[in-house]
């Protein structure tokens, strides 16, 4: 039996504070992620990544959702994809069904480091306080860019390298998704409104955005729901 929630309202007008780079993928997380940071205030601007995946549904699904949201939104291509090495980005090399063992082939080498450069990199131009970035350390697949030490660790490379934080006024790398489980997310962005049916998370979703229902993305996604007593708002293959 699903628990009773309040109807979610659609977000309001976008917020007038200070200006923040929000990191959208286009997945359950970013979408929860960037409607965190409205409610907190800031003035997002949605960033996403052309970095070479297979399927093209999960930018298409970030356009989705910063157009729900009504936020500006920029997509960098970016060639880390052409490097190899990950089943999202390589044809040859199969998603699997379970994570199994040690860090899945699903990680792209280095991939949040890259995408956390280019955020603080344009929240310089745009005099951003904040730079939000939806990592999970608790519901994920193993990756080392999703861990604490590492939003720490490029904390302290943001506080040293940019003329910003020399000059008194740091970017501050914010991950608040980073000790919730999927069913936690899910709750905090259906009482912010989020529309979970226009987002992507599937490693291999087909063409019109339909997820496999086999990968790690897609179990968490579903056992979020289910935890959290939702209905599961995926749109499935069939």
């Amino acid at each position: 039996m699903q628990a009773a929630v309040d109807e979610p309202s659609r977000p309001g007008a976008e917020a007038s504070g200070s200006p923040a780079v929000v990191l959208l993928s286009g997945g359950l997380d970013s979408a929860t992620l960037l409607a965190i940071a409205r409610q907190q205030g800031f003035r997002c601007h949605a960033l996403s990544f052309d970095y070479g995946q297979t399927h093209g549904a999960e930018l298409a699904a970030a356009r989705r959702v910063a157009a729900y949201f009504d936020v500006e939104h920029r997509v960098l291509t970016i060639p880390i994809g052409s490097l190899g090495g990950s089943a999202l980005t390589d044809p040859s090399i199969p998603v699997p069904d379970e994570g199994g063992e040690g860090i899945p082939v699903t990680y792209v080498p280095a991939r949040n480091t890259v995408f956390l450069a280019l955020a603080l990199a344009w929240a310089e131009v745009l005099r951003a306080s904040a730079i939000f970035i939806g990592v999970n350390a608790l519901d994920y697949s193993g990756y080392p860019d999703c861990r604490p030490e590492f939003v720490a660790a490029f904390q302290d490379l943001a506080n040293l390298a940019t003329k910003q934080a020399v000059e008194g006024a740091p970017v501050e790398i914010l991950a608040p998704l980073v000790n919730m489980t999927k069913a936690e997310i899910i709750r905090r962005g259906t009482e912010l409104g989020v529309d979970y049916s226009i987002t992507v998370s599937c490693y291999q979703a087909d063409p019109e955005g339909r997820a496999c229902r086999r990968c790690d993305a897609c179990r968490f996604r579903a056992q979020g729901f289910s935890q959290a007593g939702l209905a599961d708002q995926t749109r499935y293959q069939a």
